[in-house]
């Protein structure tokens, strides 16, 4: 029988405390994919990497244009991990040649959905990153204990619809809180 704490975290948010030293994270938001006794995994949603889906198109297409549209739509710094490789975070139901089912949510993985929602055929409401934030067994407990992150149960709105500028600040909310009024300083009492 498994273990009913062991993905107690999948499918919420990370939010870095003021006081993460780790550039890859500080200031970040991320939504865990998976958590188990294994380790996690989960995608930075509030860090475009500068890239569009314009960019990434000419490197797989490079003899088509791409649609207009393309270039408005920002590619995320997912992670350190991984960081030639893309997800597609969309609502469940579409199904692409590697899409994995995570609840109210799916994962692509493949350049399918990357070419449908160019063609506008895809989901309309998506993340696109390159890149991963994994942790090993363990590891993000550690961190969770060192207050390293506050989490909470993910948000679509947040997600898909919130500028990504404001999903940090708005995760927060969601606890209640403003990140803005807490120190940088951590520590136990």
């Amino acid at each position: 029988m498994k273990d009913a704490s062991s993905s107690i975290l999948k499918n919420h948010f990370l939010i870095a405390m003021p006081h993460m030293a780790d550039p890859n994270f500080a200031q970040t938001v991320i939504y865990l994919i998976e958590h188990s006794d294994q380790g996690a995994m989960g995608l930075v949603i509030n860090r475009p990497n500068g890239l569009t889906l314009a960019d990434v198109l000419e490197q797989l297409r490079p003899d088509s244009e791409p649609a207009v549209l393309c270039q408005s739509l920002p590619i995320f710094s997912g992670g350190p991990v991984q960081t030639d490789r893309g997800f597609v975070l969309h609502p469940s139901g579409a199904q692409f040649q590697a899409t994995l089912d995570l609840g109210e949510l799916g994962m692509s993985t493949s350049q399918d959905v990357l070419f449908a929602i160019a063609e506008g055929n895809g989901p309309a409401r998506h993340l696109i990153a390159l890149g991963y934030a994994g942790w090993g067994a363990g590891q993000l407990e550690a961190e969770l204990a060192d207050n390293a992150w506050l989490t909470c149960p993910a948000d679509q709105t947040i997600l898909f619809e919130t500028p990504y500028e404001q999903r940090l600040g708005a995760a927060a909310a969601l606890l209640g809180i403003d990140l803005n009024l807490l120190t940088a300083q951590a520590g136990h009492a």
